[in-house]
């Protein structure tokens, strides 16, 4: 099989959902820092793979489901992990995996719809809070002066995805627009 160029976004997302099995197995390890590399490689990678996507048009039915899918498990991952050591509150989590289950169902009756549906400034300002909270949380076990500014990071982020679930529903599946015919005057 010739790997063509056109593969490398698909292939970057499907690495990063292969690295959420990574970041959980060293958190669970207590290596919090390789944790934390883990994280920041997938936002790396994250930023690499939309960047050639746009760029040189690479962009796929396939991408448009491995890229949003890849960032939702690891952010879920990471919040389960730090629920689980006790760093972030149990509402936090509540919020954010049923935001993302209603954004996966949104996601289904859109599919079947043919609509396909771009981020916005509200989900990449949502996406980039959270990797900020999700990286302030890991250096809080570090620097023990960040405490709750990662609480505060993410319960920004919650607000802006929910803004940004918000957004997406009212321009996607509750806009019915009706296409006027056209006149001949």
């Amino acid at each position: 099989m010739v790997l063509k160029m056109r593969h490398i976004p698909n292939i970057l997302s499907s690495i990063r959902i292969a690295m959420v099995g990574v970041f959980v197995l060293f958190f669970v390890k207590g290596n919090y820092f390789a944790a934390l590399g883990v994280y920041l490689l997938a936002i790396i990678t994250d930023t690499l793979d939309g960047y050639l996507a746009r760029r040189n048009n690479w962009t796929s039915d396939l991408g448009k489901v491995l890229d949003p899918l890849a960032d939702k498990l690891m952010l879920i991952a990471a919040l389960i992990c730090f629920l689980l050591k006790g760093w972030i509150p149990l509402w936090l989590v509540i919020v954010v995996v049923g935001k993302e289950l209603l954004m996966i169902i949104g996601g289904i009756l859109l599919w079947k719809r043919e609509v396909v549906v771009y981020a916005d400034w509200f989900g990449k300002s949502a996406t980039g809070f959270f990797n900020a909270g999700v990286i302030a949380t890991m250096c809080k076990h570090f620097w023990p002066w960040i405490a709750y500014w990662n609480i505060v990071l993410l319960s920004i982020a919650m607000v802006l995805a929910v803004i940004a679930l918000t957004h997406y529903a009212r321009k996607n599946v509750f806009n019915k627009k009706v296409d006027k015919p056209a006149s001949n005057g």
